[in-house]
């Protein structure tokens, strides 16, 4: 990196460790965040899809692990499939099994048979190659990773079950590198405006994103509002697209939110820091809440799992941590993904009393 963004993530590093153990990284991403900043300082903020940590974290993929890394390593596997069997086609489907493309087409198909064609817009939307992603698949003229899939699913989603068309403020926390920002931003007919806080490094790199995507005047990161006592949301689209703050500036925002959406962190999270989260969320009184969560909880941290969490979060938690919400519908076979070990990613959307 070079030394203006070191100087960026240190003042964000700093000024984090002077906050409450609410708006620091929970023992999952204690670990985690030493090896991502120690990779970003070694190699670079601008190739940061290709770097191992941060796959590891919040740059999902869908080829099997190791894969991307070192090919080689599977040829053998391919050289003892075509000596057992007699049509080449076999060893084709293989390739596309280990290098992920097999699922990526699996999901994009289920994107267009449910796509529904009235605000957020997902139709049109294609990812950027911003990070330099090692994985990336083009369907249709448009590029997807895994993480712009899952969240182009959770969209439709949401739009199987309310009515979307008037959501126009959208807030996450823990939105990984950007990619909903991405896409609600990406088709101009959605008229949304996008907030996303995080803890650093990974705000710190959605901030570099979401910058080179739309350009650094559009989107207001923790530098930029770092003096405002109050991030008022009415008056602040006005002048951007897109807020990237630090968790610590939740509790300044005022305004109202149509949707809140958190895919994946909460579950990384101790209990008493999503509930927390979850309070300033319902001051801003959201219309709908899209949550994706491990519903047997994520693993927890023992002396063989570095990364893991001290209490799981289960879905019907979030039942407890959102009392005016109810319900309305979970999935995780169409819209979520179930794991070959019978794990559950499952979509949660919630609804006002």
């Amino acid at each position: 990196m070079n030394s203006f963004n070191k100087n960026s993530l240190k003042k964000m590093l700093d000024d984090m460790n002077e906050q409450s153990h609410f708006y620091r990284p929970t023992p999952f991403w204690e670990e985690g965040s030493k090896v991502i900043i120690d990779e970003l300082e070694k190699k670079g903020v601008e190739k940061f899809r290709a770097l191992n940590s941060t796959r590891s974290f919040f740059v999902p993929t869908y080829s099997y692990p190791t894969y991307l890394e070192n090919e080689k390593l599977f040829e053998n596997v391919k050289e003892e499939l075509d000596k057992l069997v007699i049509d080449p086609k076999l060893n084709t489907k293989l390739e596309l099994l280990l290098s992920g493309k097999m699922q990526a087409f699996s999901d994009y198909r289920t994107l267009v048979a449910t796509n529904e064609d009235f605000a957020p817009y997902t139709n049109k939307v294609s990812e950027s190659n911003i990070g330099k992603p090692v994985e990336q698949y083009t369907f249709d003229n448009r590029n997807f990773s895994r993480s712009f899939l899952n969240y182009l699913l959770g969209l439709n989603f949401i739009k199987k079950h309310v009515d979307t068309k008037d959501i126009k403020n959208v807030m996450e926390i823990g939105g990984g590198f950007g990619t909903l920002g991405e896409i609600l931003l990406g088709d101009e007919r959605n008229e949304c405006f996008y907030i996303n806080a995080d803890i650093p490094p990974v705000s710190f790199v959605s901030s570099y994103y979401l910058k080179e995507v739309f350009g650094s005047s559009n989107v207001a990161d923790y530098n930029d509002l770092l003096e405002k006592e109050i991030l008022d949301i009415n008056e602040l689209k006005q002048e951007y697209k897109a807020l990237n703050i630090c968790s610590w500036q939740i509790p300044k925002l005022q305004g109202e939110i149509d949707l809140f959406v958190n895919f994946i962190s909460f579950q990384e999270m101790e209990p008493d820091v999503v509930n927390n989260y979850c309070e300033y969320v319902r001051k801003l009184n959201p219309k709908y809440i899209l949550l994706r969560n491990i519903k047997e909880g994520k693993k927890q941290k023992d002396e063989n799992t570095v990364y893991g969490v001290e209490t799981p979060i289960l879905g019907d938690d979030y039942d407890t941590f959102l009392p005016e919400y109810k319900l309305v519908s979970k999935d995780s076979e169409i819209f979520g993904f179930k794991t070959e070990d019978n794990f559950h990613s499952e979509l949660r959307l919630y609804t006002k009393k």
